[in-house]
């Protein structure tokens, strides 16, 4: 049994939000951080908030962390009322080490992962979301990469290689991942083409603005570019990160 990676998978909780269909099943061999969040008007204190919605939103994330369980996840969970739904996000994503942040769009149960590789930067983190969730299932994995106009096919394969290296070093103890090379196109625009063709994706966090990106847009828009559920690897903390 491979590591279980920790993935953060922030829910709306009292906005009628669900856990879209095919979530669980992509997330069966995960450690599940479940957010559920309520974003508060800044004129309201989060505590009266919380005071009024609490029972409520518990009871809504007993019923999520359920459905995560009963496909397999280990889950820890969190309440938080705030008025940043995004900072709370990012704060969660650093308290709790998590590897990658999920966009819960919805899928079928997984059979076909397409996971972008950007460069050598971040490839472990990259490596590791995917053994430990899809080593142990049949899920199909494809590696894909769009080059820069300065790389070569070889260059693109050599990166590509040292990737299903390191996953076979973490447990991916088996034949038939899968390489795309993708060239004159932009990368997410390339990702978002690539995507129809696949269950989910797996995309490492490229620059600071990658998350805000993702969750900044409304969720209709989110849909749209990204067809399927979104694993969203991060970034390895820096130093000056872990000191404020």
């Amino acid at each position: 049994m491979t590591e279980r990676p920790s993935i953060l998978v922030p829910v709306r909780v009292l906005e009628g939000e669900p856990i879209p269909e095919g979530v669980p099943q992509l997330l069966a061999n995960a450690h599940v951080v479940l957010l559920g969040y309520h974003v508060v008007p800044d004129q309201t204190a989060t505590g009266q908030a919380r005071m009024q919605f609490e029972e409520r939103a518990r009871k809504r994330l007993d019923e999520y962390e359920a459905i995560f369980e009963d496909a397999g996840a280990s889950v820890e969970r969190r309440l938080v009322f705030t008025h940043d739904g995004q900072q709370t996000i990012d704060r969660m994503i650093s308290e709790y080490d998590a590897l990658a942040v999920l966009v819960p769009n919805a899928t079928r149960p997984p059979s076909d992962v397409l996971v972008a590789v950007r460069g050598a930067v971040g490839v472990d983190r990259l490596a590791r979301v995917v053994v430990g969730l899809f080593a142990d299932t049949d899920v199909s994995v494809t590696l894909y990469h769009v080059a820069d106009e300065d790389e070569t096919d070889e260059d693109v394969q050599t990166l590509l290689d040292g990737v299903v290296d390191r996953m076979r070093d973490l447990g991916l103890d088996r034949p038939g991942v899968e390489t795309r090379i993708e060239r004159d196109s932009g990368p997410l625009e390339a990702i978002v083409g690539a995507a129809d063709e696949y269950d989910a994706v797996v995309m490492g966090e490229t620059d600071p603005s990658l998350t805000t990106f993702v969750f900044g847009m409304p969720a209709d828009q989110v849909a749209e570019q990204f067809l399927g559920p979104v694993l969203v690897v991060q970034r390895e903390p820096s130093t000056a990160d872990e000191s404020e």
